[in-house]
């Protein structure tokens, strides 16, 4: 785990306004959202961390945005293609680690507008569609700079050959706001900005509360979360888990306590971990491992922000695509025991989940080898259960405090058995 500074205090005596409260109860029940890394970087089809990975000096890396011109870009087609997968919101790169923006800024000159032969703004054509199709676009900034010369001293990426060895942090910090600022001032609403990177420097005077209070006045309903890998601190709004549910750590930067704030999970399509298009990825994950993933984070009181690549010329591939629409059609019949819900009264386990909204708990089986499920923790009387696809009944019984259901024989494409019961008062 990464140990940050003991000055870092964020935003002390935080109070979070009514519009973000508001905004906290809307993203509790969003559930499904999409994540789109794309930049420059997608030219090299290796990943959103070429850069890095084939040490690559800034010189070199500036020739990716005299050739960027993303022809098949269309706004309205990736909006389109969030809503039929069920995703209520976006969160879209504008700059990541590669110091690239993808919006126009007027703080350099290194970014989408000014710095190659494409000349548009993606930020502010994704704005616009997602305020035309009625879903949340949140951005995604990068706190680590791989190209800025005032992120100085380096942290423990973005030792190129040829980097200068000087800079002043302040005017970095100066930089990184007023883009902020840019952001959250002409482009409309803003769900939120989902920050990344500030691992590069843990003992860095990130000076956050700055930054977190500028973000709260501009649009005191926009929502921050950090993916450092912590407990959130003050002035952060929701909680998200890179790769992992919550309070796991199957990646090993995990396992951070579980806050009291929405709660998030985020991972990729590519089987390979990337997130950035990879030229080698022709098939993503599974419908089944993708499925099974949305409804335990639904289970654990998550959303699930799922990561899409997009290819340098701007279309989503067909593959990735198809499986989004296929996770849609699952949702438009079983998207009632998500949406809305939060974590239910029996403890996840290899069996499956629970999700509840008021007196109708349901249940994820997910195990397809049992015939028989116990239930500790349900204290309300059960007043029916049934199947959610077709409403089949359910017979079941109490056993030592246990509602003792006996499952329905089951198909072998279905990825979730899940049954809805009801309680009394």
């Amino acid at each position: 785990m990464v140990a940050f500074s003991l000055a870092l205090t964020a935003q002390p005596g935080y109070q979070p306004s009514p519009e973000n409260l508001k905004s906290r109860e809307w993203f509790e029940q969003a559930r499904f959202g999409m994540f789109i890394h794309w930049g420059i970087y997608s030219e090299l089809a290796d990943g959103e961390w070429v850069m890095q990975h084939h040490g690559l000096t800034g010189p070199q890396y500036e020739q990716l945005a005299a050739q960027f011109y993303p022809t098949k870009f269309d706004a309205a087609e990736w909006v389109a293609l969030a809503k039929q997968a069920g995703m209520r919101y976006i969160v879209v790169t504008s700059r990541h680690h590669d110091g690239f923006s993808m919006f126009a800024t007027r703080r350099n000159k290194y970014n989408i507008v000014d710095g190659t032969p494409y000349g548009k703004d993606v930020i502010r054509q994704l704005a616009d569609e997602c305020h035309r199709q009625g879903i949340k676009l949140f951005v995604y900034c990068s706190q680590l700079d791989w190209h800025h010369p005032d992120y100085y001293p380096l942290g423990g990426t973005g030792h190129w050959e040829g980097r200068p060895a000087n800079g002043q942090w302040s005017r970095y910090i100066d930089f990184m706001n007023a883009q902020l600022t840019e952001l959250l001032s002409n482009y409309g609403e803003i769900g939120g900005v989902w920050f990344d990177g500030m691992w590069d420097k843990p003992d860095a005077d990130w000076q956050l509360d700055r930054t977190y209070a500028t973000i709260h006045q501009l649009q005191p309903g926009a929502l921050i979360v950090s993916n450092h890998h912590k407990l959130p601190f003050p002035g952060e709004d929701y909680q998200t888990f890179e790769k992992d549910l919550p309070g796991d750590n199957t990646t090993g930067w995990g396992g951070a306590p579980i806050s009291q704030l929405p709660l998030e999970t985020n991972d990729t399509m590519y089987r390979s971990g990337s997130w950035g298009f990879d030229l080698r990825e022709l098939e993503p994950k599974s419908l089944h491992d993708l499925i099974r993933y949305m409804v335990r984070a639904a289970g654990n009181n998550a959303n699930f922000l799922l990561n899409v690549g997009p290819q340098p010329n701007g279309e989503i591939q067909t593959a990735f695509a198809d499986r989004l629409r296929e996770m849609g059609a699952w949702l438009k019949t079983y998207g009632e025991s998500i949406y809305g819900t939060h974590g239910g009264p029996v403890k996840p386990g290899g069996w499956g989940v629970t999700t509840q909204r008021g007196n109708i708990i349901y249940v994820h089986v997910l195990d397809p080898t049992l015939s028989v499920l116990a239930l500790p923790g349900i204290t309300k009387p059960m007043r029916d259960a049934h199947l959610l696809n077709g409403g089949a009944k359910v017979s079941y019984g109490l056993s030592e405090a246990n509602v003792v259901l006996q499952l329905p024989k089951r198909t072998a494409r279905e990825i979730d058995q899940v049954i809805v019961l009801e309680l009394g008062s």
